[in-house]
C-alpha cells in the first residue's frame, strides 16, 4: 500500500463548474476502486486577491492509501474526470492536477502552500518543487492550476481549520433559482450556531448557505466539526433533489490568508495584510456610499476602504476620527488612475481612541442653561434668564465616542470565504486529523 495525494485546481469559470464537485465525483470513483481515505477532501482557499482567481479560489486535495498496482489506473481516471468536468471553452479556465506520493509532506511544500494562500507565487516555483520531490503534474492549456493543486497538497490543515458540507444539485436544475425551505435554515441555525457559522446574515435575515451562480452547488454548511455540519444538513428541507453531498476539511473562516506586517512600507499589491497605523484623514463617503479613510505610521500612509455591503464594518469606520490608533485587516488593491493603493477592509481593531473635542455654546453663569449665540463675534444670550455674555466664546467639550476598543468585522453577507467571523473567535483548533466519521459523503 502507498499513500497518494491528488491536488486539483482551476476547473471552474464564472459561468459553470466547481472544483469541489469534480472532487466529489472522484471520491465516488475512488471508492469503487477500494482505496482507503486518510482525510476528508481538503478544500484549501487560496489568496482571494489575485486578479486571476477562480470564483471561490479553492483548490482541492484527496489523500488516500491504495494498492501500488492501482496507481496507473487512478492517474488517467483523475485526468479524464477533470478534463470532462472543466469549462475548457472559457479562456480563464486552466486546470492543473498534481500527484504526490509519500506519508509525509515536505516542509518546502508547506511553505509553498502558505505563500500561495497569503501572496503570489509563480509557475516556475511550483514546477521546481514538483521536480525536486518527484511529484507528477498535468496541466491543461497554460496549466496555471498546477500552482493551486500543489498548494492544496502542501496545506495539510494542521493549524486552525473548519468543515463544510456541500450538497449538489441534479444537472437539470443547475442555472435555476435554488429552492430551500427558509424556515428550516433558520431552525438549523438556532439549533447548531455557533458550532455552525454564516448560515444567515444577522443584519438582513438573508440566507447565506446558498450561492447564486450557475454552479452545481445547492448549499454549503460551514462548522467546527464533521458531526455538526452533518447534523445541520439533516435539518435542511430542500425543495429540490440533492444529487450528492460531501464533507470537506478546509481553511474556510480561519483568516489563513492574512499576514501581519511590521509597517505600511511593506504593503504589496494583491497581498492580504494586517497592519497598524494612526488615522490621518477623516472618513469620507464616496459615490455608492463607500467609506474611505487613511492611516499612517513612520514609514508611510495608505488608504483604507469599507464598502457599502460591509454593513456594520462600514458604520464603525464612519465613526473613526483623526488620531485613532487602529489595526486594519484586508486585501491590498493596487493603485490606478482613479485611486491610490488601498486596503479593502475585512475587519479592523480599534487599539486606542483619540479624544473627540467639540465646540458648544457656553452655559449661563446665572442659571446654568445652555446659551444662544447672538451672531458672529456678538456673544451669547440666555433665553431663560436674559443674561448677556458679550465676551463669551464657544467652549471645548470632550464628546462621548460610540466606537469601542474592540474588533469590528464585515457583515456575514460580505465576508470572504477565508474571513474569520466573530463567532469563531475562541473556537480555533489545531493538530493532525485523528479520526473520520463513518458517513462523510453520499453516494
Amino acid at each position: 500500500m502507498i499513500t497518494m495525494h491528488v491536488g486539483i485546481d482551476d476547473t471552474d469559470s464564472p459561468r459553470t463548474g466547481c472544483t469541489t464537485y469534480v472532487t466529489a465525483l472522484l471520491i465516488e470513483k475512488l471508492h469503487e476502486l477500494g482505496i482507503s481515505f486518510i482525510d476528508y477532501p481538503n478544500l484549501v482557499r487560496l489568496n482571494p486577491n489575485v486578479p486571476w482567481k477562480t470564483r471561490g479560489n479553492g483548490a482541492l486535495c484527496l489523500r488516500f492509501k491504495c494498492d501500488e498496482n492501482l496507481v496507473e489506473e487512478i492517474k488517467p481516471m483523475v485526468i479524464d474526470i477533470v478534463e470532462k468536468n472543466s469549462d475548457m471553452d472559457f479562456a480563464g479556465t486552466e486546470p492543473g492536477v498534481v500527484f504526490f506520493f509519500g506519508n509525509c509532506i515536505p516542509k518546502e511544500l508547506t511553505i509553498f502552500a502558505k505563500q500561495t494562500i497569503q501572496g503570489i507565487v509563480k509557475m516556475r516555483e511550483a514546477l521546481k518543487l514538483i521536480r525536486v520531490f518527484k511529484a507528477e503534474a498535468v496541466g491543461f492549456k497554460s496549466g496555471r492550476g498546477i500552482i493551486g493543486a500543489l498548494a492544496s497538497v502542501g496545506e495539510t490543515l494542521e493549524g486552525d481549520h473548519t468543515y463544510e458540507l456541500i450538497a449538489y444539485r441534479i444537472p437539470k436544475n443547475r442555472g435555476t433559482p435554488r429552492r430551500l425551505e427558509v424556515a428550516s435554515v433558520s431552525k438549523m441555525n438556532e439549533k447548531t450556531a455557533p458550532l455552525t457559522f454564516n448560515n444567515i446574515d444577522s443584519e438582513t435575515g438573508r440566507v447565506l448557505i446558498t450561492p447564486h451562480g450557475p454552479d452545481p452547488i445547492l448549499y454549503g454548511i460551514r462548522g467546527e466539526t464533521p458531526a455538526v455540519v452533518k447534523k445541520a444538513h439533516k435539518m435542511i428541507h430542500s425543495l429540490e433533489p440533492v444529487e450528492r453531498w460531501t464533507i470537506f476539511r478546509t481553511n474556510h473562516g480561519t483568516d489563513a490568508h492574512l499576514r501581519r506586517i511590521k509597517s505600511i512600507s511593506e504593503v504589496l499589491p494583491y497581498n492580504p495584510i494586517v497592519v497598524r497605523g494612526i488615522v490621518t484623514r477623516t472618513p469620507q463617503i464616496i459615490p455608492r456610499r463607500h467609506i474611505i479613510f487613511s492611516i499612517e505610521d513612520k514609514t508611510g500612509q495608505i488608504d483604507c476602504a469599507a464598502y457599502e455591503p460591509t454593513g456594520d464594518l462600514r458604520k464603525a469606520a464612519k465613526q473613526l476620527i483623526i488620531g485613532d490608533h487602529v489595526e486594519v485587516y484586508g486585501g491590498v488593491r493596487p493603485s490606478s488612475s482613479k485611486h491610490l493603493v488601498t486596503v479593502n477592509l475585512e475587519k479592523f481593531q480599534v487599539l486606542h481612541l483619540a479624544p473627540k473635542i467639540v465646540l458648544q455654546n457656553p452655559l449661563c453663569s446665572q442659571c446654568g442653561k445652555r446659551m444662544k449665540s447672538m451672531g458672529t463675534n456678538k456673544g451669547f444670550r440666555c433665553e431663560k434668564c436674559g443674561f448677556l455674555g458679550r465676551k463669551l466664546e464657544k467652549v471645548k467639550v470632550k464628546a462621548n465616542r460610540n466606537l469601542k476598543q474592540r474588533l469590528y468585522v464585515t457583515s456575514p453577507r460580505s465576508q470572504r470565504h477565508l474571513t474569520k467571523p466573530l463567532s469563531r473567535y475562541g473556537l480555533e483548533k489545531k493538530g493532525k486529523l485523528k479520526k473520520m466519521i463513518f458517513d462523510w459523503h453520499f453516494p
